[in-house]
């Protein structure tokens, strides 16, 4: 499998190519290949399709305009459906990009022409300052709380573009990849990091989330065992499968309040089970989140009240 980020700055290609129809058979050659050396965003389209023939000419306005750093493949989806079926194209348009040949999905539908060129210049990497940089990660950051993936994917790959061995970014990215169920790959873009940087915070944080993950990836369902703790809320050994499942299903905030909520009533519940999986909680989130800050305050009254 090959890693998200290369082990370098990428160099613009030049700007012949940079807006190209691509069919599903031409698809491998001129986006995912091409997306090893610079972002492709793919837009599916069709000619009776009004709101396409909208956002068309503004993509390639400022695709143009970032000269080289990203390129627009255009797919007709009457004449190629192929592809469009296998990333689950339901409606369009639907914009996708393609990064290290990997599928991300943009947006779907007409965007006002401000919010297509943020879209584009965030791929073109924009100003490669530091604070740029940290904007980045900022707005990655909260759309991995928000539950967007692909969003807070690009981000981090956008910051790795302009310093690979950002340890911040190589962690975020992997959590990604942990949030969408692939540990495996998750553990491949920690491999990034220096070696002189393998034993990090952010780093050995994540790792540790990965090992909490593959241990409580076969908990049972939420809904049906919050249903289960809403009948019977002294059941503490369904209420401690509750917080696997929300673990597994990347909300360890929750999973620390149905552990606080067991330690509340019955603190050496299971030789103290619910307070060691909690503390590996904390540790597999790392220090600076609000929630294990907020988790940590409460378990302190708990234990020396």
């Amino acid at each position: 499998m090959a890693n998200p980020v290369p082990p370098g700055a990428r160099v613009p290609g030049p700007a012949a190519g940079d807006i190209v129809a691509v069919t599903d058979a031409s698809f491998l050659k001129e986006v995912v290949e091409i997306s090893r050396e610079r972002p492709v965003i793919v837009d599916f389209w069709a000619p009776w399709c009004g709101p396409c023939r909208q956002l068309i000419p503004l993509l390639e306005k400022y695709v143009k305009a970032a000269k080289g750093k990203v390129r627009l493949a255009k797919v007709n989806t009457d004449e190629s459906p192929g592809i469009a079926g296998k990333l689950g194209v339901r409606s369009i348009p639907a914009v996708f990009v393609f990064d290290q040949g990997q599928a991300y999905q943009g947006f779907v539908g007409a965007l006002p022409e401000g919010q297509v060129r943020q879209f584009v210049e965030r791929l073109a990497g924009g100003d490669d300052g530091e604070s740029a940089s940290d904007d980045l990660l900022d707005r990655a950051e909260e759309s991995l709380k928000l539950g967007d993936i692909g969003g807070a994917a690009q981000d981090f790959a956008l910051v790795l573009q302009t310093n690979p061995t950002h340890t911040g970014a190589i962690a975020g990215l992997a959590r990604c990849h942990l949030a969408a169920g692939d540990f495996e790959q998750a553990r491949e873009t920690l491999d990034l990091a220096p070696p002189e940087k393998a034993n990090d915070p952010a780093i050995s944080g994540v790792r540790a989330a990965i090992e909490l993950s593959s241990e409580t990836a076969g908990a049972g369902d939420i809904a049906t065992l919050a249903a289960q703790v809403k009948a019977s809320p002294g059941d503490h050994a369904t209420r401690y499968e509750l917080a696997r499942s929300l673990i597994a299903r990347g909300r360890p905030d929750l999973a620390c309040e149905e552990l606080l909520t067991i330690l509340r009533t019955e603190r050496g519940w299971n030789d103290g089970a619910a307070h060691k999986f909690l503390l590996r909680v904390f540790e597999a989130a790392g220090p600076t989140q609000d929630f294990v800050k907020e988790g940590r305050r409460k378990l302190s009254g708990l234990l020396f009240s």
